[in-house]
């Protein structure tokens, strides 16, 4: 199926990544082609889809939330599993976090390429990043092209995956989102792995979080935020 190459679709977890990506692609792509879709996995804070449709709220763009919850029927992981804490803890024999959801980001990108394909539209956009300190292996540039790959042939398209963030450290992060107009709306994310609002700044995700800005010599809009 020929897509339209000038409209962008942006899985928006409501995080500081996906956030930037969304304001990068409206500036490529420009505001009345991008949209963003947001997936509820089963996830096991609710604020993450929250924050997801307050930011596409402030940035005007059409958002869709679909449900694919099957990854809390899995378990096993800090993310989907209420019985598990979330702790840097690494697996030993897999050498991953207990924060890895196995097989997330491949299935998100595969529901978000069938809903682009049913819009004819042309590119996806993900906040993926193998300089994340997690180092998960559905976030590395060779996964992602392989995965382009197949799902151009899995459903006879164009589709382009674009990971803008994928060699940047977090403090480049940062300095994108400024870059490209997404700063303030940094006011609305979420990224804390316990939940919580204000974060809590000890869990991996804060503690990566808070170095980025610190290094980026930028206050977290976060932190000031009301």
């Amino acid at each position: 199926m020929k897509s339209d190459s000038n409209k962008a679709l942006v899985v928006l977890s409501g995080g500081q990544d996906s956030t930037t990506c969304l304001y990068w692609a409206i500036g490529r792509f420009g505001h009345g082609n991008v949209s963003a879709v947001t997936f509820d996995y089963g996830q096991r804070h609710r604020i993450e889809i929250d924050c997801a449709q307050e930011i596409a709220a402030a940035a005007d763009v059409p958002h869709t939330i679909l449900p694919i919850d099957s990854f809390a029927a899995l378990g096993g992981d800090a993310l989907t599993d209420s019985g598990i804490a979330v702790a840097d803890i690494i697996d030993d024999e897999t050498g991953l976090p207990n924060t890895f959801v196995p097989g997330r980001n491949l299935i998100f990108l595969t529901f978000a390429a069938a809903l682009a394909w049913q819009r004819g539209i042309g590119n996806l956009v993900a906040g993926v990043a193998q300089t994340d300190y997690s180092g998960y292996p559905d976030c590395r540039e060779e996964t992602m092209q392989s995965l382009q790959e197949t799902l151009r042939l899995g459903m006879e398209s164009d589709i382009v995956i674009h990971s803008p963030l994928m060699h940047l450290s977090k403090k480049e992060t940062i300095e994108l989102a400024r870059e490209v107009g997404g700063l303030e709306a940094m006011a609305l994310t979420h990224t804390c792995y316990n939940g919580e609002r204000p974060p809590c700044g000890e869990c991996p995700a804060c503690q990566l979080r808070a170095k980025g800005f610190d290094e980026a010599g930028v206050t977290d809009p976060l932190l000031t935020a009301p």
